[in-house]
């Protein structure tokens, strides 16, 4: 999805460049290329968490021993999870009262641009929770061993 909303975006600027060369004004393909950039940002910085890909800084914890090192990496979680919880909760809200404000060339909701984020917060929730399910079992198999 995130590879689709790319390349749509990069064909709506694309056209929008071409066809205003030409002289010929399309707003609306701005208005939406926003909005795909909003949707490919956010669920695509989903994917990148879920699969490891974001930058970490372990300066601090690479000298702790392992048992430290998840400590610390399942109380990062938590404060995640919670932040992802404030912007599902006020992002809800958001959306919400955005739901009146739509673009000035297209008739679509401003909201769908809000909801983004509430739903790949939703999905980083998700994606927090199994890899603390993920940490705590190999708490559990190491302290087994």
């Amino acid at each position: 999805m995130c590879g689709i909303g790319f390349v749509g975006l990069i064909a709506l600027v694309f056209m929008s460049a071409i066809l205003r060369f030409f002289r010929v004004s399309m707003s609306w393909n701005i208005d939406m290329a926003m909005l795909l950039l909003a949707w490919t940002a956010f669920l695509g910085a989903d994917v990148a968490y879920r699969s490891g890909q974001l930058v970490g800084i372990d300066l601090f914890t690479r000298g702790l021993p392992k048992r430290v090192q998840a400590v610390v990496e399942l109380f990062l979680f938590a404060i995640i999870f919670v932040a992802l919880a404030f912007i599902v909760v006020f992002g809800a809200k958001l959306a919400k009262d955005e739901w009146i404000r739509s673009y000035q060339s297209m008739p679509v909701p401003y909201s769908v641009v809000t909801v983004s984020i509430v739903l790949a917060s939703l999905s980083m929730i998700f994606s927090t929770a199994l890899k603390v399910r993920r940490r705590i079992r190999e708490l559990g198999k190491k302290k087994k061993e």
